[in-house]
């Protein structure tokens, strides 16, 4: 079983830069592949971007040369650096962990705002 919390989201200009955190409690998070999903107000959620337990990344084409996912297996810990936020980057972000043959798990969320 694995438990998700999600920390740095917050209020930022456009432009600017936040790191977001997902902390992850209980056992096995190694073997996890993990992403990022984000939820606008109005919309479905969406993929942002994912890595897998070896470290694999993918991106969606929105977010290409702006975030960047890793992990840090030792701290248990899933991150999300984002660059250049724009308005539309605007979403409750999520942290995901799935792995065949596993439930999959889901954080509670932590959300961006992009204003001026």
């Amino acid at each position: 079983q694995v438990r998700l919390v999600e920390s740095g989201g917050g209020l930022v200009q456009p432009g600017g830069s936040l790191r977001l955190s997902c902390a992850a409690s209980g056992s096995g998070f190694n073997i996890y592949d993990m992403a990022w999903y984000r939820q606008a107000p109005g919309k479905l959620r969406e993929l942002v971007t994912n890595i897998t337990s070896d470290g694999v990344t993918n991106f969606a084409d929105s977010v290409k040369g702006r975030f960047s996912i890793s992990r840090d297996n030792h701290r248990n810990t899933l991150y999300l650096q984002i660059n250049r936020l724009k308005p539309e980057d605007t979403a409750v972000y999520y942290c995901y962990a799935y792995s065949t043959g596993r439930p999959d798990h889901w954080g509670q969320g932590t959300q961006v705002t992009v204003s001026s």
